[in-house]
């Protein structure tokens, strides 16, 4: 196919605001499907961690034919936490398609993908999506995405971008909003018009940016990238090079594969312009470049983000161990943990001095939280250790990672947030008035934001926008307190009863209900003073012939607090782990027995 037959576009959007049902529809009326296939909703989200949660965590490759164009396209994560995600996968692109909600207007996240798309120097289509609800404003949040533009200091071409009036949800599109269409047609040719033909000589020495990574268990590792300049062709003989490294070792090009609609089609070649996937080499990693052997020239990308936190995964060793996971030996581990390496670039994993321990480094917090919830829902248990970040010593000085930290709030939330930064020891780099906003940057040790982030989105009631990378490492900044409360801890091994837990809920806030099985050791609750208190929730009403155990029924007892991975990583003292199987999430106290427990801390 030649180079002027190809679009490469991305759909960026806040989290829920259809860029994934919009794929859908495109698909569909693309010719992706039999006109008699039943396809599920929201096809592109083909994990079960992003069905549930709502969101993409994963940028999707998936593509089109219309009118004997192939049009590329990228679904990525709207989310904040997988900004590098986004900057990555919008390396391979000529323009996105902005999606915003017809009700809820510009969110916090369109502005942040927003924003990565125009210092790109990306066309942009303005796609005001669910004009169909009821309490649709598509006029009036046209004109916020082009205040928003204009905020983000857009040139005037990309002011003049176009907007199409759509309905995901029933394939609907039109310039025109009083007079919507009954396909996507207008969408289709509004990309066909605006978004330019991808550059690149396809008679010049290979060049392949390297922008993504897959795995499978036949073919290895899989290389996601577009080609730059010239043809790769299936049996290749090649130079893989890349800009940050010297490195430059030779590969071949074993399989060659072409997205068409929702397949990897094995192709003979592809040209300058096209997104392809290829297998093969096997050290392949993001922003590697493949090259042409007598030509190894490297092509600079975003730089793939070095990691900061590490956790210590751990052979789950409580007194429940083995009831709820199908895979709980280290073994088991072990395998999964180094099986991840292969896929995620950002993710490094090391043994340690026990056989039953492994050291896992991430890029932060939700990174690996991310891992923890995929892998066990696989049937894994096992369990974590509070996350931490990677000291080192440099000249004989403590040195901390430091993360460049851009806040961008109404400004009625800016003494909020100004003072939840000094309690982190952060600095104010700078800050300036944007509209009826301001934009904050400070520079910030990593640790500083862990359990922020939550905290931030109450502070700013959703409005705010957060954004960090990885600075450099700078010298130790200080103490910052983490938790000042203390938990509430089992006494025994039994059955929670709704007496215990009424006594256990004067001392402070609980985590479980009646009939929830208990172990010495376990963590059922929150000390509001920052000490620990050891709780009997198993604790039974004595019976005599004026009271009866029914009485139970009376006590009025608290609803109890559900906490969430991310919160439960948050809640974690250095002397608590957390259990993870794939049906329970349980705090608990590093030596279980409150024996020992009490004499190691008189100790210290």
């Amino acid at each position: 196919m030649e180079i002027s037959n190809i679009r490469n576009i991305a759909i960026v959007a806040h989290v829920d605001h259809g860029k994934t049902t919009l794929v859908d529809q495109m698909l569909k009326q693309g010719g992706a499907f039999r006109e008699n296939q039943v396809v599920e909703e929201r096809i592109m989200d083909n994990n079960d961690l992003e069905k549930e949660r709502g969101i993409t965590i994963l940028a999707k490759n998936t593509s089109i034919i219309y009118h004997e164009t192939k049009i590329n396209i990228v679904d990525t994560p709207g989310h904040a936490d997988f900004a590098g995600e986004v900057e990555r996968i919008l390396k391979m692109v000529n323009g996105v398609l902005l999606l915003v909600d017809a009700f809820e207007g510009t969110m916090p996240q369109t502005r942040f993908v927003l924003q990565k798309a125009l210092e790109l120097n990306h066309k942009i289509i303005i796609v005001v999506n669910k004009v169909d609800r009821p309490e649709s404003r598509g006029e009036d949040v046209a004109l916020e995405v082009l205040d928003l533009l204009s905020q983000l200091g857009a040139t005037e071409e990309q002011f003049n971008s176009p907007i199409v009036y759509c309905s995901a949800k029933t394939g609907q599109a039109s310039l025109n909003i009083d007079d919507m269409g009954t396909d996507l047609i207008p969408l289709f040719e509004t990309i066909l018009s605006h978004i330019p033909e991808p550059e690149g000589n396809p008679d010049g020495p290979l060049q392949v940016l390297v922008s993504a990574i897959d795995y499978n268990d036949y073919v290895g590792r899989i290389g996601i990238g577009r080609v730059e300049r010239g043809v790769i062709n299936h049996g290749q003989e090649v130079m893989i090079t890349n800009y940050e490294r010297e490195e430059t070792y030779p590969g071949k090009i074993v399989s060659l594969f072409a997205i068409e609609g929702l397949k990897r089609t094995p192709v003979d070649f592809c040209s300058a312009g096209d997104i392809v996937c290829f297998s093969g080499i096997e050290k392949i990693t993001i922003g590697d470049t493949v090259c042409d052997k007598e030509h190894p020239e490297s092509l600079p990308f975003v730089k793939v983000g070095e990691p900061t936190v590490e956790m210590t995964f751990s052979v789950n060793d409580s007194p429940f161990a083995g009831r709820e996971g199908k895979y709980v030996t280290s073994r088991h581990l072990r395998d999964r943990l180094f099986e991840e390496l292969l896929k995620d670039v950002s993710l490094k994993v090391f043994e340690t001095d026990s056989t039953d321990a492994f050291r896992v480094l991430g890029r932060g917090e939700m990174h690996l939280a991310i891992l923890i919830e995929t892998i066990r829902r696989e049937g894994y248990e096992f369990s974590v250790s509070p996350p931490k970040v990677l000291f080192k010593e440099i000249d004989g000085k403590k040195m901390e990672p430091m993360e460049n930290l851009h806040i961008d709030v109404p400004e009625e939330y800016v003494g909020v947030t100004m003072e939840k930064m000094g309690v982190r020891k952060a600095i104010l780099l700078s800050m300036a008035p944007f509209g009826n906003r301001m934009k904050l940057e400070f520079t910030i040790p990593a640790r500083g934001l862990f359990g922020y982030r939550n905290e931030f989105l109450t502070d700013t009631k959703g409005s705010g926008i957060l954004g960090s990378l990885y600075s450099g490492y700078e010298e130790y900044k200080g103490d910052i307190s983490h938790r000042n409360t203390g938990s509430l801890i089992a006494f025994e091994t039994g059955m929670a009863v709704a007496y215990g837990l009424y006594n256990a809920q004067e001392r402070g806030s609980l985590f479980i209900d009646p009939g929830t099985e208990v172990y010495e050791g376990m963590i059922v609750g929150q000390n509001p003073k920052a000490e620990d208190l050891a709780v009997n929730v198993c604790k039974k009403k004595q019976i005599t012939n004026m009271r009866s155990s029914s009485a139970d029924e009376a006590l009025r007892l608290v609803t109890p607090i559900k906490m969430s991975l991310e919160q439960c990583l948050e809640f974690l003292s250095q002397d608590e782990i957390l259990e993870v199987t794939p049906k329970s999430l349980r705090l608990r106290k590093n030596i279980l027995n409150n024996t020992q427990r009490l004499k190691r801390t008189s100790q210290k």
